[in-house]
């Protein structure tokens, strides 16, 4: 991809032996796309799934939310390819800065719209029987519920960045391409499960209230601060020499750190800040579709009570007075 350009004065390489790349400006996010990786097959083929199962439900009549597609096909499938696809991606094993917003986008961002697109109720809807039967089966089977379950997942997603950035995992990911690709789809599959059943669209077991909801996105601001903070306060560099080895005449890797551990932290509080928005947001509908619930039963059971009086009356209407003839 950078073959031409020299790798630094020692000529060092980044991950899966790629050169390293020129200095990072925003035009190169549009100029260094790359289309030759699996995800670039897998975003397509996910897109691909959707729009037919949109267009499987418009045949036979049925309607799908026009902003379920979007949001599972733009911020959703589309985040992915911006910060994986684009030239960010061939920066994320040069610049730590453009790992983390990697890290966000992945964990936090585009699952949250993926979740809003709600892919297995629209699998649910258009799937023939025995394999929706298998994927009921999936949803509702023991992994799926240990791992759903909000306060597993609320674990799996605080813990992972402390495991991976605080070991000698993340140097592991910089020197070898697989794992690297292993980390985004990683972050990807721990953001699904902690947003999904958060956000409730899909028929997930084991969903919580959305008092609990709020709480548990509540709860999860103080972390996103604590890593950020700790990432640009440490006296030590993330990957050990793997940064100061490029050599990079434009990036000092100090600065880089901080500015990455800056991203972790406004990112993270933004990001759970707005989910908790929506949560609220979303129980606050709830709420009120309850109150409409509630108001149109009554409307019902008084309709019916009226209907009972009413019959009532007429029957004693009807009925003879005492001692008259019959």
């Amino acid at each position: 991809m950078f073959a031409a350009t020299p790798a630094g004065p020692t000529g060092a390489l980044a991950a899966g032996g790629e050169a390293v790349p020129p200095p990072f400006t925003v035009a190169r996010v549009f100029t260094e796309i790359q289309l030759d990786s699996w995800l670039t097959l897998g975003l397509l083929l996910a897109a691909g799934l959707h729009l037919y199962g949109v267009y499987r439900l418009r045949l036979r009549g049925d309607r799908w939310p026009v902003v379920r597609t979007v949001c599972f096909l733009g911020p959703g499938l589309g985040g992915i390819a911006a910060v994986t696809l684009s030239g960010l991606g061939a920066y994320d094993t040069t610049l730590l800065s453009v790992h983390m917003v990697q890290h966000m986008v992945l964990a936090m961002v585009s699952p949250i719209f993926l979740a809003l697109g709600a892919p297995v109720t629209l699998a649910l809807r258009t799937l023939p029987v025995r394999p929706r039967r298998r994927l009921l089966a999936v949803v509702h089977s023991r992994i799926a519920r240990i791992y759903s379950f909000p306060l597993v997942a609320f674990a799996i997603f605080v813990v992972n960045p402390f495991v991976l950035y605080f070991t000698d995992l993340y140097r592991y990911t910089l020197e070898h391409a697989w794992a690297h690709e292993l980390v985004h789809a990683h972050f990807i599959a721990t953001g699904c499960v902690f947003f999904w059943p958060l956000l409730g669209l899909d028929p997930l077991p084991g969903r919580w209230p959305y008092p609990a909801r709020a709480l548990l996105m509540v709860l999860s601001v103080p972390f996103h601060t604590v890593l950020g903070l700790t990432v640009m306060q440490s006296t030590t560099l993330f990957g050990g020499d793997w940064y100061p080895s490029l050599n990079l005449s434009w990036s000092n890797p100090w600065d880089d750190q901080v500015v990455a551990g800056g991203v972790l932290w406004a990112g993270g509080e933004f990001v759970s800040v707005t989910m908790l928005a929506v949560l609220v947001l979303q129980w606050v509908r709830q709420s009120e579709r309850e109150a409409r619930r509630l108001d149109r039963e009554l409307d019902r059971q008084e309709a019916r009570e009226r209907a009972t009086d009413t019959a009532a009356s007429g029957v004693a209407a009807g009925a003879p007075a005492p001692g008259a003839p019959a």
